[in-house]
């Protein structure tokens, strides 16, 4: 690198500075540099102390008490390059990121401009598969807001993966047998896990996964454990100062969303034939549920979707307004006895609904998400008023040792829509696109199905998903991430077209 005139002066100048700042030992080099280049020095020395001699000996007291021009330079260089190699880290984590979302998760750039509203966002591709585990993985769940997802196994621990990198984050123990569900809370404050070893746990997400709480009460295996969201009543009290309802919890400042708001309570689902419902804060048993005779396998969850339906009277007469069961925070239970109920999850915890057809045990069961956006919500209600076709809002899907996936409505009763046959074996788990118009599932078949709900068709199939069996499937409610995992100890990230 070569350098300009006044940079060799500049250069000369410091030198000759440092050289008369390090006494007399120094001495007759300063004197050489300053027969060598007396312009420069000449410079250095007037800029200090308004001193016109050239000779060292002529320098003025004031510039030896400040620090010279060249440690200043030396000791900024390396501090400057510091902070350049943490800029640059900076970008090519956030390049890495954006990559990510426009080609691993099948974006590009028009549909981050439209929110990638018009792409249907279907499994593709595994993007990565995660390699940890020393057994069968059970069960997973995507963190609301972070890059996060979280894994349960054979093997009693939680691992913690990052979905946009593939990296392992954490391992987390405390179980003692195996870990049969996992789920975070809608606000993602909160992970709660179930085991064998007939205990829940709750771990605080910002604390770094520290247990907080233990909850025991259940006789028999837990199978699966879900957050329940607090009903739109509780939360539009609290947020209009009138006070908190049943289960009530902290509303978001942007609007009234039941959805986003914290929990209150979990619900667990046991081998003993009932599913309890458990206050987070004092770690009590809130109620009991027994009207299953068999072994409780799976949980559904579903938010309330903040508002109630207001229907007009005979011949243009004044409306009346009834609460439908949209307004209600759902929970829908099953398993063994091969029967769905369905109860709300508040107001005394009444079943709306009992749902019968499957030949076989339930293994899963999938509201559509109940983390969806409130506009979202209110538009696929519209859509589905216009269309004069059952509201997605309702959907719940089931997924049964029969090799089946039925589609319900929990609207009136209840009632299966339609039946999806193509799984060669098991289905062990089943979600409902967040669109609602699709049913993904897998199985033991090794595979994991697409299925078009406005056809009622298969519509797309990976196989061999896993090596084995595939134990357990998830979306995100927003972003196009789907997560399984296996009997083959992986969970597996795909890309989303």
């Amino acid at each position: 690198m070569v350098l300009t005139d006044r940079q060799r002066s500049d250069l000369h100048a410091g030198i000759y500075e440092y050289l008369l700042s390090r006494g007399p030992e120094f001495e007759s080099v300063a004197t050489a540099l300053a027969a060598a280049d007396p312009d420069a020095c000449q410079q250095s020395t007037t800029d200090d102390g308004n001193n016109e001699s050239k000779t060292p000996t002529k320098r003025s007291s004031s510039s030896s008490s400040s620090t010279p021009l060249l440690e200043k330079k030396w000791t900024a260089v390396p501090r400057l390059q510091k902070r350049v190699l943490e800029l640059e880290k900076q970008l090519a984590t956030n390049a890495k990121h954006t990559a990510h979302r426009q080609t691993a998760l099948g974006l590009d750039a028009s549909d981050i401009a439209g929110g990638g509203r018009d792409r249907r966002f279907l499994p593709r591709v595994c993007a990565y598969t995660l390699q940890s585990h020393r057994s069968s993985v059970v069960t997973c769940a995507i963190h609301p807001i972070y890059t996060v997802a979280a894994s349960g196994s054979e093997d009693g621990t939680i691992k913690l993966w990052d979905y946009e990198s593939g990296d392992y984050l954490k391992t987390l123990r405390g179980h003692t047998n195996m870990v049969s569900g996992v789920d975070y809370s809608p606000s993602g404050v909160y992970l709660v896990s179930c085991s064998v070893d007939l205990s829940i746990k709750l771990w605080e997400v910002k604390e770094e996964y520290v247990c907080v709480r233990t909850l025991r009460g259940h006789d028999h295996t837990i199978s699966d454990v879900k957050f329940v969201p607090p009903s739109f009543r509780a939360v539009y009290l609290e947020k209009s100062g009138g006070g908190s309802g049943s289960g009530g919890g902290s509303a978001q400042s942007g609007g009234v969303d039941a959805a986003s708001a914290q929990a209150k309570f979990v619900v667990s689902a046991s081998r003993d034939g009932s599913i309890k419902f458990w206050d987070i804060e004092t770690g009590f048993c809130d109620a009991t549920l027994s009207d299953h005779g068999d072994w409780v396998r799976c949980l559904a969850v579903r938010g309330a979707r903040g508002e109630s339906n207001t229907e007009s009277g005979e011949g243009g007469g004044e409306g009346a307004s009834s609460t439908s069961v949209d307004s209600l925070v759902l929970v829908a239970s099953s398993g063994n006895d091969r029967t769905i109920h369905v109860y709300n999850a508040y107001d005394k915890r009444e079943k709306v609904a009992e749902l019968r057809g499957h030949d076989h045990v339930v293994e899963s069961l999938s509201f559509l998400c109940s983390s969806a956006l409130p506009q979202e919500k209110k538009a696929a209600s519209a859509a589905s008023r216009k269309a004069n076709t059952p509201n997605t809002w309702d959907y719940l899907a089931s997924a049964s040792r029969d090799r089946t996936v039925r589609l319900w409505s929990v609207s009136n009763g209840g009632s299966c829509l339609m039946t999806f046959r193509a799984h060669e074996n098991w289905v062990k788990g089943v979600v409902v696109h967040p669109s609602g118009n699709y049913v993904l599932s897998c199985g033991d078949d090794r595979s994991i199905r697409v299925f078009d709900i406005k056809s009622n068709r298969c519509m797309r199939t990976i196989e061999d998903a896993h090596p084995h069996f595939v134990n357990c499937i998830t979306m995100h409610y927003t972003l196009p991430i789907m997560i399984s995992g296996g009997v083959d100890n992986s969970v597996k990230c795909w890309q989303l077209d």
